[in-house]
């Protein structure tokens, strides 16, 4: 049973809605043992792909930023914007062009070739997604401030992996919440680790309780290429940010309901992808989303970023 069909089968038998409004979900021993075992499930897959996966955070190697210029070169010249110096590049292998929310990807020596979904290509207009060049994938990231990230798969990083640590999965720290609407779905900036000002809409605030203390988070929709409708971010920190779980926060998705409602289970709390490489941009938790709670539950910090 995946994780998805565990909330519903939880969801659906308990009784009516009286039960819901700021208090956790408690359900019979066996749905919430089912839930239990779909969440380690989850956490153990988390870590086989972060110890071999080609697009495991440990396999980057490379970011460059457009900046102000629209277009990057790639290939093994060291006069190239991103280089990767490796026999199965040309010198000048290709050039990809930022074009509004999508990159036009041109191969320039007449050797040169790129893959896209397992074809072989020489030019291709791509939406942010990800190429491949022999072993080497390059990351087409838009987030408004584009990027190209370079991941390979014989990356050194990989034999620093040391697994993931969590804290133990604590059904008291899953919630089934209705979603208080921001009616003005104002624009926000969200700051990130590289310095950009991100744009979002405030969708709406999460209420609930933990351990008889009054809680409260924004929850966040990206303004970015590749972010759906569907798509419910909360960035938080708790007291137990830097004392266990990583400093900058961490982040939750909220699952909506068939009801309207939503899941909000701390238990999938994970950590964004700069607590293990430098080569991403990752949002903020906002000033208000700093809870008064330790949320001792999902994912710790490993220390991937400790030198």
């Amino acid at each position: 049973m995946d994780l998805l069909a565990c909330f519903l089968w939880v969801t659906f038998s308990l009784p009516g809605p009286s039960i819901w409004n700021h208090a956790p979900v408690f359900a019979q021993a066996a749905p919430n043992d089912s839930l239990i075992r779909a969440i380690e499930h989850d956490r153990r897959k988390t870590e086989e792909w972060l110890k071999s996966s080609p697009s495991s955070y440990l396999a980057t190697i490379h970011r460059v930023d457009f900046g102000d210029r629209m277009t990057l070169t790639v290939g093994r010249s060291p006069e190239c914007n991103v280089q990767i110096d490796d026999p199965a590049v040309q010198p000048l292998h290709l050039r990809v062009t930022v074009v509004a929310d999508s990159f036009l990807v041109e191969a320039l020596d007449p050797l040169a070739t790129f893959g896209v979904g397992g074809q072989q290509q020489r030019r291709a207009v791509l939406p942010a997604s990800s190429i491949t060049i022999d072993r080497f994938a390059i990351r087409l990231s838009h987030q408004r401030f584009p990027a190209l990230i370079v991941f390979d798969t014989k990356s050194p990083r990989y034999a620093e992996y040391k697994g993931l640590k969590y804290f133990p999965v604590d059904l008291s720290y899953r919630f089934v919440l209705p979603l208080t609407p921001n009616t003005s779905r104002d624009t926000v900036i969200i700051h990130s680790t590289r310095g950009n000002l991100r744009r979002a809409i405030r969708v709406g605030w999460f209420e609930f309780t933990v351990r008889d203390t009054a809680c409260r988070l924004e929850v966040s929709r990206l303004l970015e290429p590749g972010v759906g409708e569907d798509s419910y971010s909360v960035f938080f920190r708790d007291r137990t940010s830097g004392k266990g779980s990583y400093g900058m926060g961490r982040y939750v998705e909220a699952e909506t309901l068939p009801d309207g409602r939503f899941v909000l289970d701390f238990n999938q709390a994970y950590n964004p992808a700069c607590a293990f490489s430098l080569h991403y941009n990752c949002p903020i938790p906002p000033d208000g989303n700093s809870l008064p709670v330790e949320i001792r539950t999902g994912e710790m910090d490993a220390g991937y970023m400790e030198h």
